[in-house]
């Protein structure tokens, strides 16, 4: 009972993070399950994409009751992701993708770094309706998200928003939003996948499943309104400090630093990172407020030579 407890309790904060910042659940969970209820890789990936079902249909649905969710990307980005997960689910539990995690996570780094350094500069893209992504990208973007998803027991965030974040056509929030959502079929295509190969576990561990699901929708209405409310700056700036952070310490194994694999040498690495990466976003954040309120200085004065010109012109 101790261990669905906790279970619940990080599915309730994993959430929060994914429905925050459009990553996170999957690896969060996952973890907790290897660690708490002695799962392997192919079974807690099993219950936590049952559980994600859930999770991402109740996300869905909030990030749309606050505008945050760009339906005709949903579809171009979760239909191919969803057959590619349905795919990637199947193959896993005959087929182990450990040794193509330390590139994927150094491809992932060197995205959010990317992410960072961008909006260090407080700089973020407004929505921008003529700037839409091509049908060809997103199906193939999808389709890779969703495969290293369903078969690495989470990646669907890190791989499809730190992309679209690093584009920059649209706000962070709508691109969380959308990714989340789109996430619902990947989550329904991969479950059923491993209905297929893994029946037996995944109704062994039905109770972790219910666990996970009650505590992720408990903080999914919290998370999609903070995102309607937070700065973009910050936001993007921290999506690419998590990607980092998390996908840290396979590229240090990559590097052959394996040996100080979770151990306080690591945990320290990936703290000082994290840390260097909010102090960016800090930065960011402070020149986007400096330049809007330039801007709104601009503005007030632009209106003052008008009103002067107009009280002229009457005179």
């Amino acid at each position: 009972m101790r261990t669905l407890i906790f279970i619940a309790i990080a599915g309730a904060a994993a959430q929060l993070v994914d429905g925050g910042l459009g990553m996170g659940f999957g690896v969060t969970s996952t973890t907790i399950l290897i660690l708490l209820a002695g799962a392997g890789p192919a079974q807690a990936s099993a219950i936590v994409h049952a559980a994600e079902v859930g999770t991402t249909l109740m996300s869905g649905l909030a990030h749309w009751r606050f505008g945050n969710v760009d339906w005709k990307v949903v579809l171009k980005l979760g239909v191919p992701g969803a057959i590619a997960a349905f795919i990637g689910s199947t193959l896993l539990a005959n087929l182990s993708t450990s040794a193509a995690k330390p590139v994927t996570s150094a491809i992932l780094v060197a995205i959010g770094i990317n992410l960072v350094w961008r909006f260090s500069k407080g700089r973020v893209a407004r929505e921008v309706t003529k700037r839409t992504y091509s049908t060809p990208f997103l199906v193939l973007l999808g389709s890779v998200g969703g495969f290293v998803d369903a078969s690495g027991g989470g990646g669907w965030g890190p791989v499809t928003t730190s992309t679209l974040m690093g584009l920059g056509r649209q706000e962070p929030r709508r691109i969380v939003g959308t990714v989340n959502t789109a996430e619902f079929l990947v989550s329904v295509a991969a479950t059923l996948g491993f209905v297929v190969g893994l029946w037996d576990d995944l109704t062994a561990n039905l109770a972790a499943v219910v666990a996970l699901l009650i505590g992720g929708v408990i903080t999914t209405p919290i998370a999609a309104f903070l995102i309607s409310r937070m700065n973009p700056v910050a936001l993007g700036g921290i999506v690419g400090s998590l990607i980092v952070m998390l996908n840290l310490p396979n590229v240090l194994a990559l590097l052959g630093a394996g040996s100080i694999a979770h151990t306080p040498v690591q945990w320290g690495i990936q703290a000082a990172v994290f840390a260097v990466g909010v102090l960016l976003t800090l930065r960011g954040v402070a020149i986007a407020r400096a330049r809007r309120a330039e801007g709104q200085v601009s503005t007030s004065r632009s209106e003052e030579f008008e009103d002067s010109e107009t009280a002229a012109v009457a005179s």
